[in-house]
């Protein structure tokens, strides 16, 4: 859960402070120590400021999905690739139980892991779901050249791709390579929630 703006910071031993959140931050820290930078050069390659990148670490805040997407662009990986290592080891069968929700609080959007990645598998699934007139914008792709397919579930959904706006009604699908920006965008009155197949490559 997103701590309150004001409150003290937490750490990843803080009993208050999520279990996702503590081995997200550790984990980012592990690939940040992998390649020797310090969070100087990796503010430099990712636009985020040290501070920010430092609390994430430490479990002090809930990242963000543009953070996140930001931080997955200079490791290689997507944020279902970088999720799925916080979690537990994957199973063939992924009931709706064991489906990992994410939730971004100041975006009013949240992602289900359906299908996580799997060592041997290039394909993966994920159920997005944005409240009436929230927004989500990532400002590159985690890995160029990406193959998605965005199905819309229920409700309405207006996506930008590379400066092209789609408006995407129920049971419309939209399917490209992300080399780009993107902007996610529910025009309500409901909230919109789509299915997302991503093709590794």
């Amino acid at each position: 859960m997103r701590r309150e703006s004001g409150a003290p910071p937490r750490g990843a031993d803080d009993p208050t402070s999520d279990p996702v959140d503590a081995r997200l931050g550790a984990r980012l820290a592990e690939l940040r120590a992998e390649r020797g930078w310090s969070l100087g050069e990796l503010a430099e390659r990712s636009g985020v400021s040290r501070s920010t990148l430092s609390r994430a670490e430490r479990a002090e805040i809930s990242p963000t999905a543009a953070l996140l997407n930001r931080l997955c662009a200079v490791y290689g990986r997507t944020m279902s690739q970088l999720l799925s290592e916080v979690e537990s080891a994957p199973v063939h069968v992924v009931r709706v139980a064991d489906q990992p929700v994410w939730r971004d609080d100041s975006t009013g959007f949240a992602r289900r892991s359906v299908s996580p990645p799997q060592a041997g598998l290039r394909g993966e699934v994920v159920e997005g779901t944005l409240e009436p007139y929230a927004d989500i914008a990532y400002d590159r792709p985690p890995v160029p050249g990406l193959e998605q397919h965005i199905w819309v579930l229920d409700g309405a959904l207006d996506l930008t791709v590379q400066g092209t706006t789609h408006h995407l009604e129920t049971g419309d699908c939209l399917r490209f390579r992300l080399w780009g920006p993107t902007h996610f965008h529910c025009p309500g009155p409901a909230p919109v929630r789509y299915a997302l197949m991503v093709v590794l490559p």
